[in-house]
């Protein structure tokens, strides 16, 4: 199965989390930390899919809305509330999410391409799909996540600050 080449050999590490009742997941290579919610500094004319920035140990980092990335209703903040902390092009990011379950090891055996109907609207973030006993966990594809125009406005953002 070619998605297999895009997955470690026999298995791969995700951190699963949630937006609304759907899980995800992001591979842990790409992931810094994991930290809880904190309050952010709004940016006055940021795209909307930036929250903010956060000061986390003295890294400046813009806050991104998974929830408004994929069109989904917003939702107020909890204790669940998380900042999954990555790192691309030499830039921060955290990515607000609903809640951090677990970290998950998959095997290839578990992961199934992107079926045809998610590929056509769309979902270049959508690496693959895991199903683990009967959960379907959509793969994130960290690379996908942000087009070229939404990291050029990033980049573009953290440097006038």
């Amino acid at each position: 199965m070619e998605i297999t080449k895009n997955v470690q050999k026999n298995q791969t590490k995700q951190v699963i989390f949630t937006l609304g009742d759907e899980e995800f997941g992001l591979d842990i290579m790409i992931v810094n930390a994991i930290e809880k919610y904190t309050d952010l500094i709004p940016i006055p004319n940021a795209p909307s899919y930036i929250r903010g920035i956060i000061n986390l140990r003295g890294d400046v980092i813009p806050v991104f809305s998974l929830r408004r990335k994929f069109s989904l209703a917003e939702k107020e903040m909890d204790d669940n509330t998380k900042l999954i902390i990555t790192k691309s092009n030499g830039i921060f990011l955290a990515y607000e999410v609903d809640a951090v379950k677990e970290i998950l090891e998959i095997s290839a055996e578990n992961i199934s391409e992107t079926p045809t109907i998610v590929k056509s609207i769309h979902t270049s973030y959508i690496k693959c799909v895991a199903n683990i006993n009967g959960r379907m966990i959509l793969l994130l594809d960290h690379d996908g996540i942000l087009s070229s125009n939404e990291q050029e406005n990033i980049q573009s953002l953290m440097a006038n600050q």
